[in-house]
């Protein structure tokens, strides 16, 4: 591994800003001083004006593969989520065949470690029949346990309470849940169904997947969560309503119960159905606008604890359906750093909360070894900010396998210039290290 030596940067990490050099060696961070130019490196870097980050983890994503790689594949969204700071990933089961065995989620891993310049990890997919398969996961080695309390693709809605109950009871480790009343879901599509026939606009999405279906939903997984003493993870939290169900007492490490809010869940509501329609069609669904501030609020009171993408590619073609049939999912791994960093030119979040959101809060929820700081010893997964550079996004700057996103035309006001992966210097202005390749997350339990 290149030692790399990075020069006058200023620092963010664990709730503080200061100027240093940090030295990359044998892919870890060696040091973190003043003054470092003295040592010797394979690449130099001057970041002086520019932000040094630990690597955003993202704990949630759809990179489609294996099955569905006409969407998009595990090293395609691998290389946008590292163009847009992202170092680590973890994907969600729901891919065809669905990993609900041992041997379905290691094939993953196999893809992964060959193709993806990202580290990462892979959720053990639960259903209504697999529990013993559930139960043979390794806590050390897999992010958690994915359990769809909503509709899904597959065999992956997990609706009977004695099942539910028996992974809740059992786990040997975190159990992360998608939240939304199937029952409430399917009555308001019925009402809507026969209120507009075929051509419905997707503006009535929120209205389907409302906040009763949320709330309900979520207050179960607490519920359960609280009988059982279950480590819960509750993902993409989408209203104001349900935040309540969440405390800031306890350390986050401490904490046995926590929760996710998704970068689209804060920056869009019910409003941009008009001009985007079902670009913006995702489950739970993007709701109106009080739900907004309301989300942040808690983010910034740590009722929230984790920003995530839930990055969901479909194609094109596939987004042109009607209503009822174009499938939920937005690509936006690419472009979640920029805008939490457009957030902060407003005035909405500091650099500090983003990288403890981002970067140290899902180190700590899932306990990931070595990662999602930037200390001493740790792993050095890296990411470079100019807060004075733009980012425009076009189809020529999309990595994203599907083309397209729904901030084509938009400028952010801050741009990405390098990241470090397991310490390799991966991406570097629009370019990519090729070749190298990501490591296997691993698990401090």
């Amino acid at each position: 591994m290149p030692r790399i030596l990075i020069l006058n940067a200023t620092l963010v990490n664990e709730s503080r800003q200061f100027e240093a050099d940090v030295w990359v060696k044998n892919g870890r961070i060696e040091r973190i001083d003043k003054d470092l130019s003295g040592l010797e490196a394979d690449i130099r870097i001057d970041a002086k004006g520019q932000y040094l980050l630990p690597g955003v983890i993202d704990d949630q994503v759809h990179f489609r593969e294996p099955g569905l790689t006409h969407k998009a594949t595990i090293a395609s969204e691998a290389r946008a989520a590292v163009a847009g700071g992202t170092t680590s990933f973890m994907e969600m089961p729901n891919t065809l065949p669905n990993a609900l065995t041992q041997e379905l989620l290691e094939d993953k891993y196999r893809i992964a470690s060959r193709t993806s310049p990202a580290n990462y990890s892979f959720f053990m997919g639960a259903s209504n029949d697999n529990l013993s398969e559930v139960l043979r996961t390794d806590p050390r080695q897999v992010c958690g346990i994915k359990v769809f309390m909503g509709s899904s693709t597959g065999n992956m809605l997990v609706d009977n309470e004695q099942t539910l109950r028996q992974i809740f009871r059992n786990s040997p480790m975190l159990v992360a849940t998608h939240c939304e009343d199937e029952a409430t879901i399917r009555a308001n599509a019925a009402m809507y169904r026969e209120r507009y026939g075929e051509n419905a606009p997707a503006s009535i999405h929120p209205e389907i997947r409302n906040v009763e279906a949320c709330l309900k939903s979520s207050s179960i997984a607490v519920e359960l969560a609280k009988e059982y003493d279950t480590r819960l993870h509750i993902l993409h939290i989408s209203t104001g309503e349900e935040t309540k169900l969440f405390t800031n007492a306890v350390p986050l490490r401490e904490k046995r119960i926590t929760a996710e809010v998704c970068v689209h869940h804060l920056w869009f509501d019910k409003e941009d159905y008009a001009q985007l329609g079902n670009q913006i069609k995702c489950n739970p669904a993007i709701k109106e606008k009080p739900h907004k501030a309301q989300l942040l609020d808690a983010l910034l009171a740590d009722r929230l604890d984790i920003i995530a993408t839930d990055h969901a590619p479909h194609t094109w073609a596939e987004k042109q359906a009607l209503y009822w049939q174009a499938p939920s999912g937005v690509p936006l791994v690419q472009h979640a750093l920029h805008m939490m960093l457009e957030f902060y030119h407003q005035g909405k979040i500091s650099l500090e909360k983003i990288v403890e959101k981002m970067c140290h809060a899902p180190a700590e929820c899932f306990r990931i070894a070595e990662r999602g700081y930037l200390r001493e010893g740790y792993w050095a997964d890296l990411v470079l900010v100019d807060l004075n550079q733009s980012t425009e996004v076009n189809k020529n700057t999309l990595l994203y396998q599907c083309g397209w996103s729904p901030f084509e035309g938009k400028t952010f006001r801050s741009r990405i210039s390098h990241t470090i992966v397991s310490g390799n210097l991966v991406y570097e202005n629009g370019t990519f290290t090729e070749g190298v390749s990501g490591q296997r997350l691993l698990f401090d339990r």
